[in-house]
């Protein structure tokens, strides 16, 4: 991968996490996934499944400030991000398992709505996360392809394990060769 191309991707990563797009990462960006995501499984934020998701975007807010929030201001720059967060997960891809699990077993268990099988939170269709990840900004070829290869057993529902290794394959990004 040649650095035009690394840093392409870089700037679609930072994207994702900047949901507002003011150039930073901070705790309200992971405050608004959260939000849209209940806003569009009709769940509320005072129940169970709300309260999880709210707590796991709060425990993927703390870890990545925790790796990428270098001067302490509770704002990640995209400087940060890449010399933080980007590098530092790379290294250790198993950071970034521990730090997203919790958000991503929230949202799956909401993106499960009512469906007895997603219940626990285990795993949601395939159809649902599609809609989660356009909710959090995906296009939508982007998303429906996303949401179709995160079923990597294609049982038709996309599990914790399977949506953790997805993102943390997604988040790792190689550097050029200098």
């Amino acid at each position: 991968m040649d650095s035009a191309e690394y840093e392409r991707k870089i700037a679609h990563r930072f994207a994702a996490f900047d949901q507002d797009g003011n150039g930073y990462i901070d705790r309200a960006d992971f405050n608004a996934a959260a939000a849209r995501l209940l806003t569009e499984f009709g769940t509320t934020a005072r129940s169970d499944r709300g309260q999880a998701l709210y707590s796991g975007a709060e425990a993927f807010w703390q870890g990545m400030a925790g790796i990428a929030d270098v001067d302490g201001d509770q704002r990640v720059t995209r400087g940060e991000f890449v010399g933080g967060a980007v590098k530092r997960l790379r290294d250790n891809p198993g950071r970034f398992a521990e730090i997203a699990r919790p958000f991503l077993r929230a949202a799956l268990a909401v993106a499960a709505g009512t469906d007895p099988q997603g219940a626990a939170g285990a795993s949601a269709p395939v159809a649902s996360v599609e809609r989660a990840l356009r909710v959090l900004g995906a296009p939508d070829d982007i998303a429906s392809v996303a949401a179709r290869s995160l079923d990597t057993d294609r049982d038709g529902r996309i599990a914790e394990d399977e949506a953790v290794a997805a993102l943390s394959a997604y988040f790792t990004v190689i550097e050029p060769d200098a």
